[in-house]
C-alpha cells in the first residue's frame, strides 16, 4: 500500500517535520487513527456512514466519478473534496470538463455544502511556476 499511501504520509511528515521523533509520530497516527483508503474502482454497492472522506485529487476525476463518490454517502457522513484545476493532468479533462467544476457548480445552492477557494501554490517556486507556464 506504500505507493498508495505516499500522498498522506508526504503530508504528515511536513506536519510533523519539527516533532521529537517524527518516524514515532507517524507510526501513532497510522496506528491510532482509522484512516482507510479505497478505490473508486470498488466504490459501487457501497454505503460509507459516519466518516469524514476526503477526496483529494478531484480535479483529476470526471463529473461520473464523483456522483459514484458521493451518491455512496450515508448517514453522518460528511464529504471534503479538494483540487486544484491548474494541475489537470488528464488528456480527456479541462478546467471547464472537470469533476471538480461540475460539483462545486451543482452543489453551490445546497444548503449543506461550502465552497472554500484558496489562492498560490504552497509546494515550491517550481511548483508554481509549472502551474503558470506548462
Amino acid at each position: 500500500m506504500a505507493p498508495w499511501l505516499a500522498a498522506i504520509t508526504d503530508s504528515l511528515e511536513v506536519l510533523h517535520k519539527q516533532d521529537e521523533n517524527m518516524t514515532g509520530s507517524l507510526n501513532y497516527i497510522m496506528d491510532k487513527a482509522n484512516i482507510q483508503f479505497k478505490s473508486v474502482n470498488f466504490m459501487r454497492g457501497r454505503s460509507i456512514q459516519n466518516a469524514l472522506v476526503l477526496l483529494d485529487e478531484c480535479q483529476n476525476l470526471t463529473a461520473s466519478q464523483l456522483k459514484t463518490i458521493i451518491t455512496r454517502c450515508g448517514e453522518g457522513t460528511k464529504l471534503v473534496c479538494s483540487g486544484n484545476l491548474a494541475q489537470i493532468d488528464s488528456n480527456y479533462l479541462t478546467a471547464v470538463t472537470s469533476g471538480l467544476t461540475y460539483i462545486v457548480e451543482r452543489f453551490k445552492d445546497f444548503p449543506g455544502s461550502s465552497t472554500i477557494n484558496l489562492n498560490g501554490v504552497v509546494r515550491s517556486r517550481l511548483a508554481s511556476f509549472a502551474e503558470e507556464n506548462l
